[in-house]
């Protein structure tokens, strides 16, 4: 890289656009006309409603100014990831003084008129959020919710070896468990193949009301926990911005020129040797600029700059007057011309197109998403001679299909399009197919011993749901394709991460500029159903009912019975757009029952009735309305309707029993309520309009009938499904425990049906007795009985 001098007339530029920046900030919270203050202030332009985050806001903006000119004097791609998210009109001046801001939203004009509207908009009805939102041109990350920054930078910066990632982490959001455990990136980031993340932890003492551990922290005991995580920092600080903007340019410069250093070395086959990442330990003022007192009180540099530092402007003239003084501080008239528009001088110092923060594509992902190339599912079906007569380990045909996906996607210089996060349960989730292609990622040293670990591998263990995740929202909104899989119960970790990303897809699906990216695709194995060798803290399917009330346009949850059915639907996920897809499928061995042709059918109507399981038809092949409906959703649950379906069959033949399985679980919504529900006349010919129908459901049954509301004589529906019973059992205990086991089903089909059968007594008593046999046999034995343990579908009678 060449170096450039940061002369006095820089300093001096770079200091005007700051104060521009600081001024839109502090326009944007405050007022919603005069916005340029062309006449005395008075309370009439304030805004009724002050909301807004000003204490963390000239951190960013200076440093977006100095990134800028390094921009400009590098010609390289920067991402800007902001983790104090409530800067939000920081970075909205920032992108407005570049110009994209108006490039995208056009109304928004660089005239008097286009800051006015700027203004106005801010944290206002019909406008835009106050954080760093969706909608705000070079966003990947909102920051509303603590924590994320450092780990969305880093799934940015996978696979994009031309980019660096500046990621500002408040000395606030440094306190929260996923940010500390971000940290650990430097062990994952691949110099050859990746990008880079430039960490700027910017330390201003003080959160919403008090002081923050890192802030009140000595700089050696900062540098010493950077250290230990595998960075080398740099600190600066002050309260001089003549003299911490040299110093900042200048740690921005060398620690640029350290990453390029770094990646070259790793490029031309020299990166054996140990390094560390750069990172900037930034110390500044809160609420630099800004009031230094309000009545009395000091204000600038502590906890009561967070938000709104005058927050009586419209009815206290001191107040008021205050603001007055405080915005005419940056003087306006040199920053904005008699139009309005920003000044020539510095306008020249944004970058140009694509170079610009605000417009780069590495943060509207989809410009960069290609196609994932996904073989043939053929190549791996699961044979079926007859349904629901042979086991198979359902997950692992989805780990045979990612390996060839590494494969089919992978660059000449080691990287790709594609990604497996998952926290340390590859193998144990039977997706160990992958280490065929590719190691698990690994930076730190190898010894002999290690299994597939190596530098150059792609696949992503660590073990934190907080980071699979984040890494993978981060590699999905720059381009990539990706998959989490993690055991069900403890998903659960991540799942205010997956409800942030939901909402920023529903949001990005109203900006015609957000380009469409590949869908969130979080694969749950391990499921409370089948944790034989753990306990009770193992057992949580709680994650589908957070995500169903979720956005209609985003959400889909799927429950596929078998492999064949797992293979479609990961066919259809992984191309699929703007989703966040939860599959939910248990990784052990299980009945399969579906040929691949049989399961794309099955998957594309989200539910079919299985006219082989059930007893309507006549033995002259003519349907006839059933008696009762035994209906399931998800692999164990299926497996026990058949055997309940069974064992009807054996006991009273001529009850008319119909058989649903459902694969696509928003489909029990109604078309009004989302993109894939069933239409009434589908509802009804799957479960008819007045028969009753015992549900087997995988996890809590109010969730199912949530779905259900607003469905014909929904009351008829009768839901069995996993109440929070069992602990380190058998398999069959488990379903007995939360009363799902096909005793349980068959008992509730009985209750239920429309005719009562003869020899009803007699087969009440028998399950009554199987399941007081089955308490005492597992007790007894430490397994489940022969004929739960090794059963197996039949039709024959």
């Amino acid at each position: 890289m060449t170096a450039h001098q940061y002369s006095t007339d820089d300093l001096d530029l770079d200091l005007k656009w700051w104060a521009a920046a600081n001024y839109l900030t502090v326009a944007q919270i405050y007022l919603k006309d005069n916005t340029l203050v062309r006449q005395p202030l008075t309370a009439e332009h304030i805004k009724p409603r002050l909301l807004g985050h000003w204490g963390t806001s000239p951190a960013l903006s200076m440093i977006y100014t100095l990134l800028n000119r390094h921009i400009k004097n590098t010609d390289s791609d920067w991402l800007y990831v902001t983790g104090p998210g409530h800067g939000g009109p920081a970075l909205v001046a920032s992108t407005y003084l570049e110009g994209t801001y108006s490039e995208i939203y056009p109304h928004v004009s660089q005239d008097t008129e286009g800051v006015r509207r700027l203004c106005r908009q801010f944290s206002s009805p019909g406008g835009i959020p106050s954080h760093v939102s969706v909608q705000t041109p070079g966003s990947i990350h909102e920051g509303g919710e603590l924590g994320y920054a450092l780990v969305h930078a880093g799934g940015a910066a996978f696979d994009r070896p031309d980019l660096t990632v500046a990621c500002v982490i408040g000395d606030g959001e440094a306190e929260t468990g996923p940010l500390a455990g971000s940290w650990k990136l430097p062990a994952f980031l691949n110099p050859r193949r990746d990008g880079a993340v430039l960490p700027i932890l910017n330390l201003n003492g003080a959160k919403i009301a008090g002081p923050t551990v890192f802030g009140r922290s000595n700089d050696e005991d900062v540098e010493a926990f950077l250290r230990g995580q595998g960075w080398d920092p740099v600190v600066v600080s002050g309260d001089d911005p003549r003299q911490v903007f040299p110093a900042l340019e200048r740690a921005i410069a060398q620690s640029h020129s350290s990453i390029r250093a770094i990646q070259d070395a790793a490029r031309s086959g020299g990166g054996g040797a140990e390094f560390r990442w750069p990172a900037i330990v930034l110390r500044t003022p809160k609420g630099w600029t800004g009031p230094h007192t309000v009545d009395g009180v000091l204000v600038e540099g502590t906890f009561r700059a967070h938000q709104v530092p005058l927050s009586g402007v419209r009815t206290n003239p001191d107040h008021l007057a205050q603001l007055e003084t405080w915005l005419k501080s940056y003087e306006p008239h040199n920053l904005f011309d008699d139009d309005g528009a920003l000044v020539k001088e510095l306008v020249a110092l944004a970058p140009s197109g694509d170079k610009r923060m605000g417009s780069t594509p590495y943060a509207n992902g989809g410009r960069l998403l290609r196609p994932l190339r996904i073989p043939a599912l053929e190549k791996y079906e699961i044979p079926i001679e007859s349904p629901g007569a042979g086991f198979h380990e359902t997950t692992r045909v989805l780990g045979e299909l990612m390996r060839d996906i590494y494969a089919d996607n992978t660059r000449d210089d080691g990287g790709g399009d594609f990604r497996l996060f998952c926290p340390d349960e590859t193998a144990s989730n039977r997706l160990a197919a992958v280490f065929e292609q590719t190691d698990r990622c690994w930076q730190l040293p190898v010894e002999e011993w290690d299994d597939h670990l190596s530098p150059d591998g792609r696949v992503m263990e660590v073990l934190s749901e907080h980071l699979c995740e984040g890494w993978l929202e981060g590699y999905l909104l720059a381009g990539g394709h990706g998959v989490f899989a993690s055991y069900e119960a403890f998903a659960m970790v991540s799942v205010s991460m997956m409800i942030q990303h939901v909402k920023w897809l529903q949001h990005a699906a109203d900006l015609p500029w957000r380009e469409p990216v590949a869908s969130l695709n979080v694969l749950l194995t391990s499921t409370c159903w089948r944790n034989d060798h753990n306990g009770f803290s193992h057992q949580g399917p709680g994650m589908i009912d957070a995500v169903i009330p979720l956005a209609p346009d985003v959400v889909r949850v799927w429950l596929p019975p078998d492999s064949n059915t797992l293979l479609s639907i990961s066919d259809h996920c992984l191309r699929s757009r703007d989703h966040v897809n939860l599959i939910v499928v248990d990784k052990q061995p299980h009945l399969q029952y579906l040929t691949l042709e049989q399961a794309n059918v099955h998957c594309a109507a989200g539910a079919s009735i299985w006219d082989w399981a059930g007893t309507e038809t006549d033995t002259a092949g003519t349907p006839n309305e059933p008696d009762i409906v035994l209906a399931a959703a998800g692999d164990v649950p299926t497996q026990e309707i058949l055997a309940a379906a069974q064992i009807l069959r054996e006991w009273v033949p001529y009850l008319r029993v119909r058989v649903v399985n459902v694969v696509d679980l928003m489909g029990l919504l109604t078309p009004e309520e989302h993109p894939h529900g069933f239409p009434e006349t589908k509802f009804v010919d799957l479960f008819t309009a007045d028969t009753d129908v015992v549900f087997a459901f995988h996890g809590y049954p109010r969730a199912v009938h949530e779905l259900l509301h607003g469905r014909t004589n929904a009351g008829r529906f009768h839901v069995r499904g996993f109440n929070e019973q069992g602990t380190t059992t058998t398999p069959f205990d488990m379903v007995v425990l939360n009363k799902m086991s096909r005793y349980h089903l068959v008992l509730e089909a009985l209750r239920r049906s429309r005719r009562v059968p003869e020899k009803g007594s007699e087969l009440v008593d028998y399950c009554t007795s199987q399941l007081a046999r089955h308490e005492k046999y597992v007790v007894d034995h430490l397994e489940d009985m022969p004929e739960v343990a090794d059963w197996t579908f039949s039709a024959s009678d």
